[in-house]
């Protein structure tokens, strides 16, 4: 049987395409070519459907990004002095990690991920 390899990509709607863009550049670092290629670190990716009524994430977003991270605390400080909506609530998952939130320009939760050591 035939397997996919990874995720190939991860397309968003957005009033403004370029600003958004340009957000994820400027606030977490995600330095995309002109057509959107992005190299990622080697790691880990969770593939986990959710319950519909989850209220892990805002019912009118169908799906959550999650971007691993080295350092959360480093990462949110730094999206808080850039002006962003950080989650003021940090969780530890033991044997998986801490995660925090963010919300994007155009609304969007983003789940932000430092992996266990």
């Amino acid at each position: 049987m035939e397997r996919v390899l990874g995720i190939g990509g991860y397309f968003v709607r957005a009033a403004n395409p370029a600003a958004l863009a340009a957000w994820y550049r400027d606030t977490l670092g995600l330095d995309t070519d002109e057509h959107g290629m992005w190299r990622q670190d080697p790691g880990p990716t969770v593939f986990a459907p959710f319950d519909a009524g989850t209220d892990y994430f805002p019912p009118a977003q169908q799906t959550m990004l999650n971007f691993r991270v080295r350092d959360l605390d480093a990462m949110l400080a730094q999206l808080r002095d850039k002006g962003a909506e950080v989650a003021a609530e940090v969780q530890d998952m033991a044997g998986v990690g801490r995660f925090g939130w963010v919300v994007d320009p155009e609304g969007n939760r983003i789940e932000l991920w430092q992996e266990a050591e």
